[in-house]
């Protein structure tokens, strides 16, 4: 599939801009999707073509029919065909237990994370699948080891939105096996990215860093390997798989 065109929604920073680049640089062209940090999705795209690449960046909010529609337009104009998709695009909030949480807070929570993810895959379907006159391609959502976890007194909300998209590709692969449409999933763990500073805790990952077997956090990069092997011809016999990347947590 190298050589395909690739949208990677939030992805002008952490794990979304590093799967940008990998993917470019192994051939695909990017849409290189964001909402709010235009600087960044335009360095990853100034990064990409100056190493010889082709890569657009748009701006979207993947919780809003009418602009994810609008963007996959624009990635048609601009790239071609569509060959696979990456839903990376996700929110979290600040720390803090459930009964806590307001209905404004639950909303935004699943409606990016969960609806934005269904109307991303949607637009990729009706452009990949055999059923509607496509070639077929690949989707990768990115979840979370929170899904498995459940973040307690942390981030319940959002976990449960994550468990939300191990379910979506479960189902999702099964309903696309026929349409030459492969689904996977990588559930990332503690990644080196600005969403813990989102959440009000910069150094989480320190703090927590004894409960990981492997002592550490990971570097978005490696997440982007993941994700691009399961985009490749190497993993065309995988789907409705959930790769976890979470250094053994």
């Amino acid at each position: 599939m190298a050589g395909g065109v690739v949208m990677v929604t939030g992805g002008g920073r952490g794990i979304g801009a590093a799967t940008a680049r990998l993917a470019a640089s192994r051939g695909y062209a990017i849409c290189v999707n964001y909402l709010r940090d235009e600087a960044a999705a335009q360095a990853v795209a100034r990064d990409i073509a100056g190493a010889g690449g082709r890569a657009v960046a748009v701006r979207g909010d993947v919780s809003v029919e009418p602009d994810v529609v609008r963007v996959f337009a624009e990635c048609d104009r601009a790239l071609g065909p569509l060959t696979a998709l990456v839903n990376n695009a996700g929110v979290v909030d600040r720390q803090m237990r459930v009964e806590a949480m307001d209905e404004t807070r639950l909303r935004r929570m699943f409606s990016v994370n969960v609806v934005g993810a269904f109307l991303c895959a949607r637009e990729a379907i009706r452009r990949m699948s055999t059923r509607h006159g496509g070639r077929g391609g690949a989707i990768v959502n990115v979840s979370s080891g929170a899904a498995r976890l459940g973040s307690p007194g942390e981030y319940v909300d959002y976990a449960a939105s994550k468990g939300a998209i191990d379910t979506m590709t479960i189902g999702l692969a099964k309903e696309l096996a026929g349409d030459g449409i492969r689904v996977n999933c990588v559930r990332p763990g503690f990644v080196h990215t600005d969403i813990h500073a989102a959440g009000g805790e910069p150094n989480r990952i320190e703090r927590l860093r004894e409960s990981i077997p492997m002592k550490r956090g990971g570097d978005p990069e490696e997440v982007a390997r993941a994700i691009l092997w399961l985009l490749s011809d190497e993993a065309s016999y995988s789907t409705g798989a959930i790769l976890d990347v979470t250094g053994g947590r």
